[in-house]
């Protein structure tokens, strides 16, 4: 299986898992549509990792200290331009957040994450 559909792949269950807990913090626990996209992407960021190392990219036996501290630096990128999409797509479009996550989530898995895991962190 390529490394892109395997890629694909990993990101649309860290996805699941980020949308599951944005769902959940909004709906069940209230929280502000912001906060809950945030948690959201931080569970899917810590799955969207084991994925990466141990499946797409299969680098399990690079020392796992330099891969975080890699993910991080490339995933707080991710965190700022996904939380920050989220809330201009929902505030200045109207859009509901889900659909707001949805197009943001998209638009920075295929463009920013994949490319920068392959090259940067998995590398």
């Amino acid at each position: 299986m390529s490394t892109f559909i395997k890629a694909q792949a990993s990101s649309i269950i860290a996805t699941l898992f980020d949308f599951l807990t944005t769902i959940v913090c909004k709906e069940f626990f209230y929280f502000w549509y912001v906060i809950a996209s945030l948690l959201g992407t931080i569970v899917g960021g810590v799955t969207n990792f084991a994925l990466g190392r141990n499946w797409v990219f299969n680098r399990k036996e690079k020392k796992i200290p330099m891969q975080v501290l890699k993910y991080l630096i490339i995933w707080n990128g991710n965190l700022l331009l996904s939380t920050l999409g989220v809330f201009i797509v929902t505030h200045y479009l109207g859009l509901s957040y889900i659909i707001s996550k949805i197009i943001v989530s998209v638009t920075v898995g295929v463009t920013y994450n994949y490319l920068l895991q392959k090259r940067f962190v998995f590398a």
